[in-house]
């Protein structure tokens, strides 16, 4: 081979082999801080510069946010420019490569220019930065040699760049999936911390620097509405400055407030120094004298109305953004349900001093009041995962709620749709264990006539139907692995095609998925997608067993009783102290689940007034538990001998399926029953 051609070649395999070191980038999870040094690192495997520069569109501002990168660890201080005075603005604009081979003879692109003059730059090329999703500005590449980029590399460095660009994609997707789970956990602390004590205002202090924590503010005041006296009653949470802004316990009129635009329109604001000062409020006043530059207030929004306000300020000017008010919002949220709860819990302790009712009817009220008619118990893991609900059901978060049969998952799922802005839309429910595999597909996303044999007529699927409401997805974890790419794309863009059909259907839905799988195993052993399971772990809710929360079982009994008592129209009053001592030994293997349907048999063989509990049967059913226990484990084995001794092999004449003596679907549903995975058979 001519040397000259082969040292082509060895460089053409030498590029290609950057190319797939880049590739494997794109594909690991890093920050951008830490991605772009890696990324020009490589690059420079792959074409000839001595810099390079990643500029990022700003929509908001219209500008390019450029760093530049010149053979350190590490990129230099950001600069921006105006869209129009960059060469990747007009490259991100046209998504056309832009090369300028000699930029002492070029006359556009001042700033640009005179920053690359003084980096030693002859010729600079810009390529777009862009996916399928996204436009997110240029890659630059800058040589001290003039004409240095041909057609050939502008051809290859545009798939270089295309690798950039997802590679931007991941870690910007992870960085916000990183931002939006650090919120939700300060939202869980400010939950837990109202939780803690009924008094909210003792605890206003601490809520003020859990926001501090994501939104800076050196001023922070909550203002109830009191209707009476058309006046706002503030109360400052905590404050930086060194004297006080507001007496305590002050009020002030509505008119004229910047509270009452809040109020009366039910909707958040940003002031800066220019609007406060057209305000006439004595606070703002004071305000303005001890330095407050830009203000962010709230409303406090119940299911009763709006009780008032949260009100935030800063010493800087233009301090509050847009992306802060989602976040306050959830806060203010937890605030108001607080404060509103707190006022419902002094009612209630009125009303047990005056009337002295029994334990439980107080107990279904409180109940009532926090959304959770149908939840019963009070021991401390029941309380705690009733305080998550209580904190991301306002939020449309994923929520996967995790638990073994039979402890009221889906009573949960129906308690955040309650508890949720969608609480007027449609809560559909899909049971993906309980349909089988071939119809699983239709039942979801619809199908169009004539989609396979038999789809006489179009269907529309629970997606559908689930539209501006709640969807929950029911033993998500045994969705066929060929169906979650489409579930995925769903949770991605909310968007999908009916079955057969080709036109793309956008849906606005809440997703609650349940399963009683150990979906992080099912992960590492293949069955189950590792970016569907992250997407569905966005708030996970562990729902703990019955034999978890001892001290709830006379609660559900006598919850129970009440309930198919009424149903049943008898009158049982009495529920003997050996029965229940009885009841609370019991382990409950199916759980919520299997307690109610044994109080209700109970109630059936009741004559009297007095609970007869057959509790003979729990002893029947547990010898029973353990021969079909037995019996089942027998049959594994067999099955898993014979796998091994078929290498694995399902089908076919040598297979496992043909020395059983079954079909091979027949096997795979008897090994998905007894969960009998490859892990378990294979090398």
């Amino acid at each position: 081979m001519d040397p000259e051609r082969r040292f082509e070649v060895e460089g053409d395999v030498g590029r290609y082999e950057a190319l797939l070191q880049m590739a494997d980038l794109v594909v690991h999870q890093r920050g951008l801080p830490e991605l772009l040094p890696e990324l020009a690192q490589r690059l420079r495997q792959v074409a000839s510069f001595e810099v390079a520069s990643f500029s990022l569109y700003d929509p908001e501002r219209n500008v390019m946010r450029m760093h530049f990168w010149e053979g350190s660890d590490r990129l230099s201080d950001l600069v921006e420019l105006p869209l129009q005075e960059t060469v990747c603005g007009l490259t991100w604009e046209n998504q056309q490569p832009v090369v300028l081979p000699d930029i002492h003879l070029e006359n556009r692109f001042q700033p640009v220019v005179s920053l690359l003059k003084k980096k030693d730059v002859r010729s600079y090329l810009a390529l777009p930065l862009t996916t399928a999703q996204k436009r997110f500005g240029a890659l630059g590449l800058g040589s001290s040699h003039p004409n240095m980029y041909r057609d050939d590399d502008v051809r290859l460095l545009r798939r270089v760049a295309d690798l950039v660009a997802l590679a931007l994609e991941n870690a910007t997707t992870r960085s916000s999936l990183i931002e939006e789970k650090e919120r939700l956990g300060r939202l869980l602390e400010v939950s837990t911390t109202l939780m803690a004590n009924r008094d909210v205002r003792q605890l206003f202090p601490e809520i003020s620097n859990l926001i501090r924590k994501v939104v800076r503010q050196d001023f922070a005041s909550i203002a109830l509405y009191e209707a009476a006296n058309q006046c706002m009653r503030v109360y400052a949470l905590d404050s930086a400055l060194e004297d006080d802004i507001i007496a305590l316990n002050a009020t002030v009129p509505i008119a004229g407030s910047i509270s009452e635009p809040v109020l009366l329109h039910d909707t958040a604001r940003i002031c800066n120094r220019e609007e406060l000062a057209g305000v006439g409020s004595p606070v703002v006043r004071r305000m303005l004298e001890r330095g407050i530059q830009s203000v962010c207030s709230i409303p406090l929004i119940t299911r009763k109305g709006t009780l008032g306000t949260l009100t935030l300020g800063n010493t800087e000017e233009n301090a509050f953004h847009p992306q802060d008010i989602s976040f306050l919002k959830q806060v203010a949220a937890q605030l108001a349900t607080a404060l509103d709860n707190a006022r419902a819990y002094r009612e209630i302790a009125e009303l047990t001093d005056r009337l002295k009712k029994e334990k439980l009817y107080l107990q279904d009220e409180i109940r009532s009041t926090l959304n959770f008619e149908e939840i019963v118990g009070e021991s401390p893991s029941l309380q705690h995962v009733l305080s998550q609900v209580n904190t991301v059901a306002p939020i449309d978060a994923t929520v996967l709620i995790l638990g073994e049969t039979g402890t009221g998952k889906e009573l949960v799922a129906r308690a955040i749709h309650r508890m949720s802005t969608r609480k007027d839309g449609s809560f559909i429910k899909l049971n993906c264990a309980a349909i089988p595999t071939g119809l699983l597909e239709s039942e979801l996303f619809g199908h169009e006539k004539g989609a396979f044999t038999g789809a006489i007529s179009a269907k529309i699927g629970r997606l559908e139907l689930a539209d501006k409401g709640t969807l929950f997805l029911d033993e998500v974890g045994d969705i066929p692995l060929e169906l979650q790419p489409k579930l995925l794309r769903v949770l991605q863009d909310q968007e999908f095609e009916r079955l057969g059909g080709i036109r793309t259907i956008r849906v606005n839905i809440r997703l609650i998925a349940a399963t009683n799988r150990d979906l992080v195993r099912s992960v590492a052993e293949r069955e189950f997608r590792s970016d569907l399971y992250y997407r569905l772990h966005v708030f996970p809710l562990h729902i703990p067993p019955l034999r978890e929360r001892g001290k709830d079982i006379p609660l559900l009994v006598r919850y129970f009783v009440q309930k198919f008592s009424r149903r049943m129209n008898k009158q049982i009053e009495t529920i003997p102290s050996e029965v229940m001592d009885a009841l609370c030994r019991w382990e409950w293997p199916g759980n919520v689940r299997e307690l109610e349907n044994f109080i209700e048999r109970s109630v059936i063989l009741s004559a009297g007034t007095v609970l007869n509990v057959p509790l003979t049967e729990l002893r029947t059913v547990s010898d029973q538990i353990r021969r079909d226990a037995t019996l089942e484990s027998l049959e594994r084995e067999h099955i898993l001998r014979v796998l091994r001794e078929t290498g694995g092999v399902i089908s076919g004449l040598q297979g496992a399926a043909a020395r059983l003596g079954m079909k091979r679907t027949t096997l795979q549903s008897k090994m998905q029953k007894l969960g009998i995975r490859r892990a378990d058979y294979g090398s």
